[in-house]
């Protein structure tokens, strides 16, 4: 069987966890790893400050209580995402107001956004699908006009950019996760980007439980006391040493994965050209990173014969969201917003090919002989 997904490694990954472990004693978190990873991170992508956590989702988490979101206030997010996109509002008592997405990049419509906004929209979630950027421009334009938030869901965005600037460093604060589906792993992880330099002693006592811990370590306080809202946000060093190793590898990585993407490109946009797929499609000012390869079939049908038949053949493709407005959840705690023109239509046509760091040619060419076998017929 061909996995739809296998996690990276990038090699010095058990070295520097037995460093940890028997060198440094120390597998809570904030040690030398998770400082080096949060060193990295800022000096790459040249963002002020940036916070390991234990999941984009405690990123999201985090952001929410930066942003000050209270109950009765609303937040404008895509229908087409993660639940833990909107799951960080709804726990601060939030309203999520779904807007419909663009075709083409399956992110959220820039245009549609500021219908959607009222006295009470407190912030904008963009969602970066594929590591594909929403318009920012536009989003942050009616964000500056209406005075809100800007919160980047850029789960899926490591390495990518939008007119050269990195994702998830454009908004007041960004997230990144580092799940082990994404293109950079710590099993479980992720990280809350902070664009203003105003948030980052109330980010890291959010971190800290809600304590001024950060603080004492840097002898700024004799003490630390609780002294604000808070969780344990905090991975452990063990996770960060892990992540580090992939962190030292980054561009390999991201150049491995976009010649697998290319190929997938180039091998099957004759059946585009022909009519019967759809192929992602990348805006020429924004560089993704890879994150995904998916192709659009005519209609849910032909998808899940599509499915079914790849994995007769030994090959795991999968398909995506179920559109968050129409779940159980989604109907309690938010609405939509306009029309669902393309939110439901089109996520029932995308089904996702395995793409993995250590995927070889020899496994690709299977896959990609299977795909034009099946529409053969």
């Amino acid at each position: 069987m061909i996995n739809f997904n296998v996690p990276p490694v990038a090699g010095n990954e058990l070295k520097y966890i037995e460093d940890v472990i028997l060198q440094k004693h120390k597998i809570s978190g904030d040690g030398e790893y998770t400082k080096k990873c949060h060193h990295w991170i800022e000096s790459k992508f040249k963002i002020k400050k940036a916070l390991l956590t234990t999941s984009c989702t405690h990123a999201l988490e985090m952001a929410a209580i930066l942003c000050d979101v209270q109950p009765g206030d609303e937040v404008i997010a895509p229908s087409f995402t993660f639940v833990s996109t909107v799951n960080a509002f709804v726990l601060r008592g939030a309203t999520i107001v779904f807007v419909d997405i663009r075709p083409d990049t399956m992110n959220i419509d820039e245009n549609l956004i500021e219908a959607a906004i009222t006295s009470k929209t407190k912030a904008i979630v963009p969602v970066h699908y594929a590591g594909v950027s929403c318009e920012m421009d536009k989003i942050m334009a009616i964000a500056k006009k209406y005075n809100l938030y800007v919160v980047e869901d850029a789960a899926q965005g490591v390495m990518s950019d939008y007119r050269g600037q990195a994702l998830g460093t454009i908004g007041d604060f960004g997230t990144f996760s580092f799940h082990e589906t994404k293109n950079y792993s710590c099993g479980e992880g992720g990280a809350i980007l902070i664009r203003d330099s105003k948030y980052i002693e109330r980010a890291e006592i959010i971190r800290e439980k809600g304590t001024n811990r950060s603080r004492f370590f840097r002898g700024q306080v004799d003490k630390y006391s609780w002294v604000d809202v808070g969780s344990s946000y905090l991975p452990s060093e063990i996770n960060a040493a892990y992540l580090y190793a992939q962190f030292e590898s980054a561009d390999l990585i991201n150049d491995t994965r976009m010649t697998i993407w290319n190929r997938y490109y180039n091998e099957l946009k004759l059946l585009e050209s022909e009519g019967y797929i759809e192929l992602p499609k990348i805006p020429e000012h924004c560089q993704h990173n890879a994150h995904m390869f998916y192709i659009k079939c005519k209609d849910l049908e032909e998808r899940t014969s599509f499915i079914d038949y790849l994995k007769n053949e030994g090959i795991m493709a999968v398909f995506h969201y179920i559109p968050l407005h129409s779940a159980e959840a989604g109907l309690r705690f938010g609405r939509f917003n306009g029309v669902d023109k393309y939110t439901t239509l089109e996520s029932e046509r995308l089904v996702r090919l395995p793409l993995y760091y250590s995927m070889t040619d020899t496994d690709q060419n299977l896959i990609i002989e299977k795909i034009k076998e099946f529409y053969s017929k």
